[in-house]
């Protein structure tokens, strides 16, 4: 079962630890840092599933203040000291919106002062420190839920995710899902769709029940059903009131 978009956004509580940072004064801003860390993805599917996930939340909040950001392979600079980490997707809520139509070029948390609360990364052939050196930055930093999405492992789960229980990820997910995140609002898990011309398993966001929201092509598809049917609908009942002699012009 799918659902039409609309659901609200959730009650945004502000992240107390973006305090404890105590960042100084004149720190570089994102127009003087590079906008990603400068490693290229090694598997299309690191773009495909997050880029999914964000085009079924822009369809999903298309009514809700724009105070979102869902970032797609952004540069996350977290220290002042330390290059940016990109995962693969990201959320943040409550953030102020773009003040220009060129959007952001990477997420400064001393520019924006509000954590983001959900992260992704879907681990290819080559691990890039999704289990060590990133998970151990997201943990520091306070990012709420971890999803680690590994679409090529066999044997093992491949739908992972973390929360952060008194400042440790705790596995919560072992590929159980949709896993409900009250917080956020949204359930996320996966199943086997066609997305574009590729029928394979993807991320899709779901309600509390688990029921699955459609991607904006499906809810499209199902607009132009309905459309179709009343039409045929109606030529029939016109095609009846004729062979009954009833004169539909008045």
């Amino acid at each position: 079962m799918t659902l039409s978009p609309g659901t609200a956004l959730p009650t945004i509580k502000r992240n107390s630890i973006i305090d404890d940072f105590r960042f100084p004064e004149g720190l570089p801003t994102a127009d003087d840092l590079p906008c990603s860390d400068d490693k290229p993805v090694d598997n299309e599917l690191q773009e495909l599933i997050p880029g999914l996930l964000k085009a079924i939340l822009i369809d999903i909040w298309r009514d809700q203040p724009n105070n979102w950001l869902f970032a797609v392979d952004m540069g996350f600079y977290y220290d002042p000291n330390k290059p940016a980490i990109a995962p693969d997707g990201m959320l943040c809520l409550g953030v102020q919106p773009p003040a220009t139509e060129n959007l952001r070029s990477s997420y400064v948390l001393w520019q924006e002062k509000v954590l983001p609360i959900f992260a992704l990364e879907i681990v290819s052939k080559t691990a890039g420190g999704e289990r060590t050196t990133k998970m151990g930055v997201l943990e520091s930093m306070g990012i709420l839920y971890y999803l680690i999405y590994a679409p090529l492992r066999k044997r093992k789960a491949k739908f992972q995710l973390y929360k952060l229980v008194e400042g440790r990820y705790v596995l919560e997910s072992d590929g159980q899902q949709p896993y409900w995140m009250p917080e956020v609002g949204l359930a996320i898990g996966a199943d086997r769709r066609p997305y574009g011309s590729l029928e394979r398993e993807w991320l899709f966001w779901y309600t509390a029940e688990g029921d699955r929201y459609p991607t904006p092509i499906e809810r499209a598809t199902a607009a132009d059903t309905r459309a179709t049917t009343a039409e045929q609908e109606n030529t029939r009942l016109r095609q009846r009131l004729l062979e009954l002699g009833l004169d539909l012009d008045e």
